[in-house]
Order: C-alpha cells, then sequence, then structure tokens
C-alpha cells in the first residue's frame, strides 16, 4: 500500500520545483545523492561512450553502483531506467 501511495505522490508533482521540494522532504542529502549518482550512472551508461571505470569517476560512484545500474538497465524485467531514458530523449527530439 505504502510503495503506490509513494508513486501516486511522485505523479501528483507538476514542477521540477515541486519534485525538488518533495524530495528534499522525503529523503536524507545522503540518500538523495545516492539515487542522484544511480542515476547519472544509468544516463553515462545509456551513452555508451565510457567504460564501467571511466562512469565511476565521472558520476562520482563505485563500480559495483555501475554494474548493479548497469544489470538493471539491460537485464532486469522491470525496464525502469530505459523507459525514463527514452522517455526523456523522445521529449529532447
Amino acid at each position: 500500500m505504502a510503495k503506490y501511495d509513494l508513486i501516486d505522490g511522485l505523479l501528483a508533482l507538476d514542477t521540477r520545483k515541486m519534485a525538488e521540494a518533495f524530495l528534499a522532504d522525503l529523503l536524507t542529502p545522503s540518500e538523495l545523492r545516492a539515487l542522484s549518482e544511480r542515476w547519472a550512472v544509468a544516463q553515462l551508461l545509456d551513452g555508451g561512450e565510457l567504460s564501467y571505470r571511466e562512469i565511476a569517476e565521472e558520476a562520482p560512484s563505485s563500480t559495483a553502483t555501475v554494474v548493479r545500474v548497469a544489470r538493471f538497465l539491460k537485464e532486469m524485467p522491470y525496464k525502469g531506467y530505459r523507459r525514463v531514458l527514452d522517455r526523456l530523449q523522445g521529449a529532447r527530439a
């Protein structure tokens, strides 16, 4: 139940400012950094131009995080990263 309540809360956000305020209230600074780091890794992986080690340095993150995000991006059935990356690329086109 709580998971869906959180998703509904996220879907209710209309602006970047609202999202920023909601996440600042919801997450600790370290949790927000961790999520931001994973998202940066996903974007860099999607670019396909850097090695895992280079992505870890650029993000900055651990190589373990890069491997984990890569696994979810390429192999897991959820396709959450892929859907958002594709949607953002479509919005830029």
